[in-house]
């Protein structure tokens, strides 16, 4: 089982953008042997300190191997909406895990 950590930076005034591109591509994690186990939008308080910014919103998802979170990273009903993410997203920071 692997783990992904997604922290989000949004462009200002994206919200609607990233939000449409979300109800498009979330769904299809399942597809891809894939669970979204958390999604949290964290309140600018909950931020102690940072040199990064501070993150719109974090995934942590899972996925039963790499091949399909590979699969799903290039599903083509995934990719069709690529546009929205690229129109809304500034940055994303994606790090890779395991359960110890």
């Amino acid at each position: 089982m692997l783990y992904y950590t997604q922290v989000l930076y949004l462009k200002a005034g994206q919200e609607e953008t990233f939000h449409r591109f979300e109800e498009e591509v979330l769904p299809l994690l399942t597809h891809h042997n894939g669970e979204l186990l958390y999604r949290v939008r964290p309140p600018e308080t909950s931020v102690i300190t940072t040199t990064f910014g501070h993150p719109y919103e974090i995934h942590f998802v899972s996925f039963a191997s790499r091949a399909d979170f590979e699969a799903y990273r290039d599903d083509p009903q995934r990719i069709r909406w690529m546009s929205l993410k690229e129109q809304s997203i500034e940055r994303v920071l994606l790090i890779e895990g395991k359960l110890l």
